[in-house]
């Protein structure tokens, strides 16, 4: 755009000047000519450098090099003594702590970060923004193909009061879970205790899991579902959206809880609870159905 108005600033102050008119105008042709490749191959080198940072997507597969060499962008602030996988791609702006450990084929987009001791196992993703881990005493452990969602924040230190400083403090990930833009998962508040997730989780987009918490296998979390500190969540559960659980609470598994419910009591196997004080409204029919449940089977 600039050189387009030189150009015509030449043409305009040329009428008044008919000797230069001919040569000003040759030499304005002749610079765009020139810096219009030039920009363009600029252009067309930072895309490719910057892509060689980051997974090719298509449809819902990330693609990875199949090179055993990994990729970190010349921004990025990688501690020598990290131990990084094969394969890995690690994006611009991008943090990696001292005694953090990378599995093989790691993904990490820009401005994402890994602190403190922190384990992540094969093929594990953290979108642009999420942080994992925290330069306290303890450790943050992941499975494989584990994907932290945009600006996700796990394992970090506990929001409990008994917390004390310098106490080791813990978070362990399975396999094969899915946390999206904006969740929170803290560590444990003391040494003899951990947060755990397991395997095969979604946990949506703003989901808070407090301390201590042990969340099964196959568990849905609609976006603003809230757990307090010690609540154990079995297997297959599924929460619809904007509920609160009350610490120590126990939800057993396939079982169901409405949107907007407070959940101050333990929830039984199988059912379906709702409520501003939820209570039990029935058997979680559909949920059971849907995992091949019959009407006939006994629930033990």
């Amino acid at each position: 755009a600039l050189v387009c108005l030189r150009a015509w600033l030449l043409a305009v102050a040329g009428q008044n000047r008919p000797e230069q008119n001919t040569a000003e105008s040759g030499m304005s042709f002749l610079l765009l000519k020139v810096r219009r490749p030039c920009l363009s191959s600029l252009s067309t080198l930072f895309l490719r450098r910057l892509s060689t940072a980051l997974p090719h997507v298509y449809g819902d597969k990330y693609e990875t090099s199949s090179s055993s060499s990994s990729f970190i962008h010349p921004t990025s602030i990688v501690h020598p003594n990290a131990i990084i996988g094969q394969g890995v791609s690690v994006g611009p702006f991008c943090t990696i702590g001292s005694a953090a450990k990378l599995g093989d084929g790691c993904l990490l987009y820009p401005s994402s970060h890994i602190f403190g001791n922190t384990e992540l196992g094969d093929h594990c993703i953290l979108m642009t923004g999420a942080v994992v881990g925290d330069d306290l005493p303890g450790q943050t452990v992941f499975g494989c193909n584990n994907i932290i969602g945009h600006h996700a924040v796990v394992g970090v230190k506990c929001q409990d009061m008994k917390y004390k400083s310098g106490d080791e403090c813990f978070v362990d990930v399975g396999n094969n879970n899915e946390f999206r833009e904006h969740v929170s998962i803290h560590r444990s508040s003391k040494s003899g205790d951990r947060t755990v997730i397991g395997d095969n989780n979604l946990i949506m987009g703003s989901c808070h899991i407090a301390h201590d918490c042990k969340i099964g296998n196959y568990n849905i979390f609609a976006n603003n579902t809230l757990l307090a500190g010690h609540v154990v969540v079995e297997d297959y559960t599924h929460t619809a959206g904007a509920i609160v659980i009350h610490q120590f609470c126990h939800i057993g598994s396939h079982s169901f809880i409405g949107g907007g419910s407070v959940v101050s009591q333990d929830v039984p196997k199988y059912s379906m609870v709702a409520g501003e004080r939820a209570v039990l409204r029935g058997l979680n029919l559909e949920g059971l159905r849907r995992r091949g449940f019959n009407v006939t089977e006994d629930l033990d």
